[in-house]
Order: C-alpha cells, then sequence, then structure tokens
C-alpha cells in the first residue's frame, strides 16, 4: 500500500521512517511516494502511469490533467481487471493439471515404494542365488569326485572282466588238454590191456 504526497505537505511524511520515500514525476509534478517498495519499483511504476497520462493527452489536448490522470487511471484499472480475470482463469486451468500432477506425484510415490520393494527382494534373490550358485559349484566338485572314482572303477572293472575272460579261456584250453590227456591215456589203456592179452595167450600156448 502506497501513499502519496505533494511537495508542498512532504514535511508531514518526516514521522514514517519505517517506510522508504521515494521522489518521483508524474505528469510534470512532483510527488512523494511511501511505501514498503524500493526506489527502483516505486520509479518504475511512477513512469508507467505517467506514460499512460501522456499518451491519453497526446490523443486529445482538450482534456485538462485531471480528467487525463482520470482516463489513465481507469485504463490502468482496465488492465489490472482484465490481468485478474486472465489470472482467475489461469488458475480454474490450472486446478486440472495440478490435480493430475498431484495425482502423479502418489503415482511416482508408490513407484518408487514398489521399487525399492523390488529392489530389496532382488537382493534378497541375489544372496539366494549366490549360496544356490556356491552349493551348486561344491556339488558339482562331488560329482566331479565321485565320476573320477567311478571311471577308476569302471577301469577296474575292465580290467578284472579282461582277467576273468583270460582266466575262462585259460581253464577252457585246461579242459581242452585235460580231455585230449583222457583220450590218450584211455588209448594207452585198451594198447595195454590188448598187450596184455596177447602176452597172456602166448604163454599159454607154450605149455
Amino acid at each position: 500500500m502506497y501513499n502519496i504526497y505533494n511537495k508542498i505537505i512532504k514535511g508531514r511524511d518526516e514521522v514514517m521512517t519505517e517506510k522508504n520515500k521515494v521522489d518521483v514525476i508524474i505528469d510534470g509534478r512532483n510527488f512523494t511516494v511511501v511505501g514498503e517498495g524500493s526506489e527502483e519499483y516505486v520509479k518504475g511504476l511512477a513512469q508507467y502511469v505517467d506514460e499512460k497520462i501522456r499518451d491519453i493527452s497526446s490523443k486529445n489536448n482538450k482534456l485538462s490533467n485531471s480528467m487525463a490522470a482520470t482516463l489513465a487511471a481507469f485504463n490502468i484499472a482496465d488492465e489490472l481487471y482484465r490481468t485478474s480475470e486472465e489470472f482467475k482463469d489461469l488458475k480454474i486451468k490450472s486446478k486440472g493439471p495440478m490435480e493430475q500432477y498431484d495425482n502423479l506425484v502418489k503415482l511416482l510415490e508408490d513407484a518408487e515404494k514398489k521399487i525399492n520393494k523390488l529392489e530389496k527382494e532382488a537382493n534378497y534373490y541375489k544372496d539366494e542365488l549366490l549360496e544356490t550358485k556356491k552349493k551348486n559349484e561344491e556339488l558339482n566338485k562331488k560329482i566331479e569326485k565321485k565320476e573320477s572314482t567311478l571311471e577308476l572303477k569302471e577301469k577296474e572293472l575292465e580290467e578284472s572282466q579282461d582277467m576273468i575272460k583270460k582266466l575262462q579261456d585259460k581253464i577252457f584250453e585246461n579242459q581242452m588238454e585235460l580231455i585230449e590227456t583222457k583220450k590218450e591215456l584211455e588209448e594207452s589203456l585198451r594198447t595195454y590191456e590188448q598187450e596184455k592179452r596177447i602176452l597172456s595167450q602166448g604163454g599159454n600156448l607154450n605149455r
């Protein structure tokens, strides 16, 4: 809120030491503006009002200073009103997007919670996977050891089977030799018996 004083009554403002006092010129007249705005801001406003009054006066030189100032104030009020209405309209239009934004923020928060939960689960399963992998490696080592032992046993079994086969072949050969020997023995016995009979018969003849 600003108070504007003519230079003639400027002395009345000396007690208002808490607010800024800025000297400006509007429509060729000196004024002291008292308010909380900076000097640059206040002079900018004064220049804007001065330009409005000058613009109206240049278009109609029959207007008095007060009428030009009134029309300038009216135009400024019109601008302010239109700006206010546009602001209200923008506020209404932005209500939907803002609500959507709130919904998006909520969805984002929910998504972040889900992501955090999934990350925790992923870390848990990662640890479990590493443990399973470790157990699997140990199991593979045991399997490899068992396979190595099995290969050794299979090799021993093959050697044993080969030895058994050789022994079987040897037994078969021995059996065949035994059969041949038995035949030869039987043949020898028959020959012996025949010779014995012949010798016995010859002894009887000599008597």
